[in-house]
């Protein structure tokens, strides 16, 4: 009886063991397909992302077209999509070219948009011609002409209103570090009065503060689109002057390249707008000035240095070349006076549209030898969906005497503009990235202040 009764005992530790290890088994083929089905979920999902990103990628923002002439172009796209003209003012030609409001084309398949009237207008891009993936604006201009430039220029911008670049610590008479500004002031704000008083420089801060005598001090302060009052107390230093704590700048000069000039004297430079290097903000300005200015120096560019254009700004009335009046994250614009109109020799050429940039061979002008001249380069991409964020193109210098010179594109010249097939095609310049890159940055004198 004790021997089957053991026996039987151990029969149930072999079963249970078995069933236990059979679980675990099941347990572990569940967990390898959940892991298996979660893998193929997330590869799934990033691949229809990358599909989908660069479908939008390959269909442009917007088009520029002129009005009456009929245009030819084609979307790089993978598989059939219908465009639908969404008013009569636009009109959708395919093979054969009938005009109609809706084609279906096949990956690169050309077709004809022609619009009739100037204006703005939507073409509509659909999948299968059933889901809608896009909408591209039409924008039917006349012919637009206006003169390459690729002149250096001395750029000179006044800030509207004191900007604050930070706050920082002040030791007062009696030995106490403080910063009073703190909490209250902070990077990007711009100061417009104290005390009622209007400011234009950081020089007239300083001395208004000083005049406080420690008493209080009540700003007038832009943050944004909004205004407030704030109110601080000056801390009386060492040397009997106030101070509130803050670093600030009132201006912004430096070194740039004048894209084009249209026919009624308007100006574009820089193709891109001029942002303060501590607080990354693009700079509100009232007003600004282009002035002379000579190259002294380059310092060739290479991997990992930008290489610059170094040179003297001539200040005074009889070097002003014209009127600076925006700041925008495409540049700087104004008018030049007659005196600038007068040295530009070069002759108007037809501005091109961004649909018409293809990849090969392209010309960039620059001046930064000391005389205008016409470089060669390569397009080597053209990002058709990065229309609005100012990173248009990838192109490499291959012009023996500008790798020379400069070791490709060195700050200073991201305005020159660039040239294909006898248009400007890159007039309202964008930046432009690639192995030789067209850098973005000015090259800025900027000097602040401690008030």
């Amino acid at each position: 009886m004790g021997k089957r009764q053991i026996a039987g005992v151990g029969g149930i530790d072999r079963n249970c063991g078995m069933d236990q290890e059979h679980r675990e088994r099941r347990r572990g083929k569940l967990y390898r397909k959940i892991r298996l089905l979660f893998t193929g979920t997330v590869l799934l999902g990033a691949g229809i992302a990358g599909f989908y990103g660069y479908t939008m990628r390959q269909i442009p923002d917007k088009v520029s077209i002129v009005e009456n002439r009929e245009e030819t172009m084609s979307l790089d796209l993978p598989f059939q999509v219908t465009l639908q003209s969404e008013s009569e003012e636009v009109i959708l030609g395919g093979n054969p070219a009938i005009p109609e409001d809706q084609i279906t084309i096949i990956r690169n398949e050309p077709f004809q948009l022609k619009g009739k009237s100037q204006g703005n207008y939507q073409l509509g891009v659909d999948l299968f011609g059933m889901i809608r993936l896009k909408e591209i604006q039409v924008d039917v201009v006349e012919t637009q002409y206006a003169i390459p430039c690729g002149t250096p220029v001395g750029i000179y911008l006044k800030a509207d209103g004191v900007m604050v670049i930070g706050t920082g610590k002040v030791t007062g008479e009696d030995g106490e570090t403080l910063e009073p500004a703190a909490g209250i002031l902070k990077s990007g704000d711009y100061i417009e009065a104290i005390n009622g008083k209007k400011l234009e420089t950081k020089e007239q801060l300083a001395t208004a503060v000083s005049e406080l005598d420690g008493s209080e001090a009540r700003l007038t302060v832009r943050r944004g689109e909004e205004h407030m009052e704030v109110a601080m107390d000056p801390v009386i230093t060492e040397d009997g002057t106030g101070k509130l704590g803050i670093w600030v700048r009132s201006d912004t000069q430096g070194i740039g390249t004048m894209t084009y000039l249209d026919l009624n004297g308007r100006f574009g430079a820089l193709g891109h707008g001029i942002s303060d290097s501590d607080t990354g903000e693009l700079v509100e300005i009232s007003d600004g000035n282009l002035y002379d200015t000579r190259i002294v120096g380059i310092e060739k560019g290479s991997t990992g240095n930008p290489g610059v254009m170094s040179g003297v700004i001539y200040y005074g009335p009889g070097t002003m070349m014209g009127e600076i009046t925006a700041n925008t994250d495409q540049g700087i614009f104004g008018q030049v006076n007659q005196r600038l109109k007068s040295q530009i020799t070069s002759e108007p050429i037809e501005i091109g549209f961004h649909q018409e940039v293809k990849k090969g061979k392209a010309y960039i002008r620059s001046g930064v030898s000391g005389e205008i001249k016409d470089y060669e380069i390569e397009i080597m991409k053209v990002d058709e969906s990065n229309i609005q964020d100012n990173k248009s193109l990838v192109l490499q210098v291959t012009d023996p005497e500008l790798l020379s010179l400069t070791g490709g594109i060195v700050q200073g010249m991201g305005g020159s503009p660039i040239i294909q097939n006898g248009k400007g095609i890159e007039f309202l310049l964008r930046k432009c990235w690639g192995i030789k890159r067209m850098y973005e940055h000015l090259q800025l004198f900027k000097h602040c202040k401690l008030c």
